[in-house]
Formats: structure tokens, C-alpha cells, sequence
């Protein structure tokens, strides 16, 4: 799994970029039909590795869907780490904030 050209691409968009499931697999698991949770969890592992972060954390099984891919050291790779941190916290029941998500549903779905 080489994702090189996915992390210079970010790079070269000052730290963020859009981009398809489809783009994302042709470049982790070529051979691949469709894409798995398992192979998903893999690409995140590997983007991790690459200094970059996923929005949404999770990564949507379907070529069709679209996600961001930040640079984590970047200001926004930040501020997405500690929205995940929160949106973790608020699963758990742990919030240091609650009802801090009430206003913004879509933010923690995406976040966890």
C-alpha cells in the first residue's frame, strides 16, 4: 500500500485536499473489488503513518463518497484531532463540554 502521491497531494493544497473513496483505493489496494471496513481501517492506519488525518474519521466503504484528507500537523489536523477527542469523550458520556454537540449533529458523526 503506497500512499505517497496522496500525501504529496495534500501537501501541494496546503494541507487539505477532497478526495473519492475510488482515488483513495486506486491507490491503496489496486487489486481490490470493492472496499471493506477491514481494508478501510488499513488505509486509515497508513495515512496515519503518513502524518494525515481523515474527515470523516471513519472511512465510508463507498467508492462514490467523497473525504478529506488533512495533514495533521497542520492547524485544522489539529483542530480536527481535538474535536475527535470531544466527540469520543461525548460516546462515552465524558464530555468536559455537554451538550456541546446538540447544536452540531453532522460534526460528531463525522467525528467518530
Amino acid at each position: 500500500m503506497d500512499l505517497t502521491i496522496i500525501k504529496h497531494a495534500v501537501e501541494a493544497d496546503d494541507g487539505a485536499k477532497r478526495l473519492s473513496m475510488r482515488f483513495i483505493k486506486k491507490y491503496a489496494a489496486r487489486d481490490r473489488i470493492r472496499l471493506s471496513s477491514e481494508l478501510c481501517e488499513q488505509i486509515s492506519a497508513e495515512l496515519d503513518k503518513l502524518d494525515l488525518v481523515t474527515l470523516p474519521r471513519t472511512l465510508p466503504t463507498s467508492e462514490n463518497e467523497y473525504v478529506w484528507i488533512i495533514q495533521k500537523s497542520d492547524v485544522l489536523g489539529e483542530v480536527v484531532y481535538v474535536a475527535t477527542v470531544l466527540a469520543n469523550l461525548e460516546k462515552l458520556g465524558a464530555n468536559p463540554i455537554p451538550k456541546l454537540f446538540d447544536n452540531y449533529p453532522q460534526a460528531k458523526a463525522g467525528l467518530i
